[in-house]
């Protein structure tokens, strides 16, 4: 298997669309002909990663973080980033990044962290909104079963596993042609009647200007009548889980519980410790801003990273119960990842390794 089919099997799973405007993910070095070796998963992508990769003799590095994402002036080997990116071009390495498209697929990052706090009747904190259109064309009887087909061939009208998706109503067109038409059907001046058909389907939301195409290039009539309607409804991702524990426990015992289950040297929490804890929202990485809407569903905490002195205090002002795990605890991405690719890989023939790094990237010492 070469890079381009790993990233086009990752594509389907984890669009990289979904990411964010800001973000940078796909593959950031390399090349999409190169052979796959084996496949080291990472939070962050170190030169201690790098050798780590080459030592199990693996030629590609997905990573959650971005290894290039602010801007890069210069690559010389006395520059710290200079020197990871010479050394993956020196080896032939591939990077490729998922990051806020991990974070809001359903069973990523968030998920992964959900899991490690065995929470249940987990479901997505905020979904996104996903737009989409629906069409309506007019079409007489006898062309309706051609014009279908020429469109389902396209990729139009399919709604997640199901294909050939449509809704057709009979009724009457009417129509008179003047001086300068062409008609496929009816006389000049005259008022004609034809058995027509309302055809309607959804399509997605970058698919309009396809669907336009089609509709005028095998519509029988010189001028076709048809509407774009768009439309929103919620997607089956975003960002954050929410969930319940087996049985409430107070605000102080679930900090240790949480201590206890991501391996975490320390947390921080502001709110009540002798709030009971049943329900709890989780944003890996720096979600901060999403905690009083993680209220608002229910929650009796709020979990994430990165979180300041001030939005504490406002939190705690408002009797808001927040408990902070710092932005390293999406390490647990490194082995959830890993089962990920085994699952969306079973149907193809791999000869490599999948390998989470054992390389410990956080920046912070704890004293």
């Amino acid at each position: 298997m070469n890079i381009g089919n790993l990233l086009n099997i990752i594509n389907t799973h984890v669009p990289f669309s979904s990411a964010e405007s800001w973000d940078n993910v796909g593959l950031l070095l390399g090349d999409e002909n190169a052979t796959i070796s084996g496949i080291m998963t990472a939070l962050d992508c170190t030169e201690e990663v790098v050798d780590e990769t080459l030592e199990n003799q693996c030629n590609t590095i997905i990573c959650h973080h971005p290894l290039i994402f602010k801007g890069i002036k210069q690559i010389t080997q006395e520059d710290g980033y200079g020197a990871i990116l010479r050394k993956i071009i020196k080896h032939d390495l591939n990077i490729i990044a998922l990051h806020t498209n991990l974070d809001v697929y359903p069973k990523g990052v968030n998920a992964m962290l959900a899991d490690k706090l065995e929470l249940i009747n987990q479901h997505i904190l905020n979904p996104e909104s996903l737009s989409y259109y629906k069409v309506q064309v007019f079409i007489p009887k006898d062309h309706l079963i051609e014009f279908k087909n020429k469109l389902s061939a396209a990729g139009l009208a399919e709604e997640g596993d199901y294909q050939y998706c449509f809704f057709e109503s009979p009724g009457n067109g009417q129509f008179k042609p003047i001086d300068g038409a062409n008609p496929h059907i009816g006389e000049l001046d005259q008022i004609s009647s034809v058995e027509e058909y309302k055809l309607e389907f959804m399509i997605d939301y970058n698919q309009k200007q396809l669907a336009q195409q089609l509709v005028i290039q095998h519509h029988p009539y010189e001028t076709p009548v048809f509407d774009f309607i768009e439309l929103q409804r919620e997607a089956d991702y975003g960002l954050g889980m929410i969930g319940n524990l087996e049985k409430p426990m107070n605000a102080k015992a679930f900090a240790k519980h949480v201590k206890d289950k991501l391996k975490m040297p320390s947390v921080r929490f502001t709110g009540t410790l002798d709030d009971s804890i049943k329900t709890v929202a989780i944003i890996g990485g720096s979600g901060i801003g999403f905690e009083y809407d993680a209220i608002n569903k229910g929650a009796d905490i709020f979990i994430t990273g990165d979180i300041k002195h001030h939005d504490a205090l406002d939190a705690k002002i408002s009797g808001v119960n927040l408990l902070d795990i710092n932005h390293y605890s999406e390490y647990v991405m490194k082995e959830g990842l890993c089962g990920l690719l085994l699952d969306w890989l079973d149907d193809e023939t791999t000869d490599f390794n999948i390998i989470a790094s054992q390389v410990n990237t956080d920046p912070f010492v704890y004293l």
